[in-house]
């Protein structure tokens, strides 16, 4: 049975991670080599290609911060969990988006994110 609460954090935890060693070695752990990762920015397939878009938004969001935005629901092999990006310390977040991930051996290997609230 996978702690899915622990999963959703530690997939923030990769989001979080700017030292790119410390995050690819996250990345690898976490996500199995052929994972895929669809949103409405981008899709990309394998540790590489996350790990590199990670980086792309770690980059065009410097400064912010991932944290999950309530409870996590998980059943099947499948988690659901909002997430919230924005000023560390501040309590409204920039951004909400809400993704759905499945596991395989208590490894990710899809996430499908969706956006509920850009800034204008």
């Amino acid at each position: 049975m996978t702690d899915y609460t622990t999963l959703a954090q530690r997939y923030i935890d990769v989001w979080n991670t700017t030292d790119a060693d410390k995050r690819r070695a996250l990345v690898e752990d976490l996500f199995t080599p052929g994972a895929t990762y669809t949103d409405p920015l981008g899709a990309v397939q394998g540790t590489d290609g996350i790990d590199g878009f990670v980086a792309g938004a770690q980059a065009q969001f410097a400064g912010l911060e991932f944290r999950l935005g309530g409870a996590v629901d998980g059943h099947h092999d499948q988690a659901r969990f909002t997430w919230h990006l924005g000023a560390p310390g501040e309590a409204e977040p920039l951004v909400i988006g809400f993704d759905v991930v499945t596991t395989v051996d208590g490894r990710i290997n899809q996430v499908l994110g969706f956006l509920d609230k850009l800034p204008s």
